[in-house]
């Protein structure tokens, strides 16, 4: 089938550059032991996003580490972040706002240690009152210093992300979103994003609104791993390769590699109404948020303007079935999207100087006939 032949055609430069499925976004910028997105190229100018370090499991297992209960975990996401998306909609789906609890960081990078000269990491930092804001370099902007749903640290009162990483005796450098955090033993459970949605989907059944829904079912496993193997690579970790690429050589191999998955997205989704099947599953959601930034930010910024969702029949209206499910709409928030991503790069955006797009969410919001498929 298409989605095999496709898998197999990029298999081997996919063994050789991508060792994660899933991932997180971190700040730019770097110093001493902290690490960045921007700084993960290689020589040939590709970018190689490293893998998440915290890898622990929520589970019902007995005496396990960290068993499931109400109000025992929180989550710290940005809206900007695809990554950290993922896990707001699965626990928007599977009806867990009142289990796990939330705080949205700033969409806009800041220095995480502004009282330090020569530490120069910019990365999440949470909202605040306090003055307005510029970006990294002390241009652009100004900028509030809380977008709508920021809010302060519940739990420690930091400044940054990467002060929740020190509490933890981190070690690793890079300092992302989503973090499952425990409350109860003060620790970071998880900053994988793959895996954290899978701890949502199963794990708090007992607690969650809608218990039946499984997006990773056992009799569509087969389907959705392999859906999974060739979209991260290619589109949800593609549009970052094209977009931090600093070799025109690694450039055009990752956007000869997003079109050609762009293009077989749309083909399968002429066919059937969900990416691995007729079912909602972790694929779509993993899928969804990267088509949902596609043309506002990474056509402009990113340089993947081979494609558009909006000019893509089938995928505008798939994406159309996805943000109108139960819960969904609520968790995008493309002012913050936006705002992210063009004004945390001054080395890709010196300005920050964010372009006015043609209202990508509005698209969204009209019907679709996905459910005819």
């Amino acid at each position: 089938d298409l989605s095999n032949k496709f898998l197999h055609s990029t298999r081997s430069s996919r063994r050789t550059t991508f060792a994660m499925s899933g991932g997180a976004a971190d700040g730019g910028g770097s110093s001493g032991g902290a690490r960045t997105a921007l700084a993960e190229v290689s020589s040939g100018g590709e970018f190689k996003r490293r893998e998440s370090a915290w890898r622990n499991w929520i589970s019902r297992e007995k005496d396990a580490e960290h068993p499931p209960e109400a109000d025992r975990y929180h989550l710290f996401v940005a809206y900007a972040c695809p990554w950290a998306h993922r896990t707001l909609i699965v626990r928007a789906l599977k009806g867990l706002e009142d289990v796990v609890s939330t705080t949205v960081v700033h969409p806009i990078w800041q220095r995480t240690r502004p009282d330090i000269e020569d530490d120069t990491h910019s990365g999440w930092v949470f909202g605040s009152d306090g003055n307005m804001l510029t970006n990294s370099e002390g241009l652009g902007g100004p900028f509030p210093p809380s977008f709508d749903g920021n809010e302060p640290d519940p739990i420690f009162n930091a400044r940054s992300i990467r002060e929740l990483y020190d509490k933890v005796g981190d070690t690793d450098g890079k300092y992302t979103v989503p973090i499952l955090w425990d409350k109860k033993l003060n620790t970071i459970v998880s900053n994988e994003s793959s895996e954290i949605i899978r701890m949502l989907n199963s794990e708090f059944n007992e607690f969650s609104k809608q218990p039946e829904l499984d997006v990773y079912p056992e009799d569509m496993r087969k389907d959705i791993d392999a859906i999974n193997d060739w979209v991260y690579p290619s589109i949800n970790n593609g549009v970052y390769r094209c977009g931090f690429a600093t070799s025109q050589a690694a450039y055009d191999k990752a956007i000869d590699e997003l079109t050609e998955a762009f293009d077989l997205v749309e083909t399968i989704l002429e066919k059937q109404r969900y990416i691995a099947g007729d079912a909602l599953t972790e694929a779509d959601v993993r899928l969804f948020v990267t088509l949902l930034r596609f043309d506002e930010v990474y056509v402009v910024y990113f340089k993947t303007n081979t494609r558009s969702v909006a000019d893509s029949p089938a995928i505008l209206n798939y994406c159309r079935d996805i943000y109108q499910q139960v819960g969904v709409k609520e968790t995008c928030n493309m002012e913050q999207i936006k705002a992210h991503y063009y004004c945390s790069h001054p080395s890709l955006n010196k300005y920050s100087i964010i372009p006015r797009g043609n209202n990508f969410v509005k698209l969204l919001e009209e019907p679709h006939d996905r459910e005819t498929l």
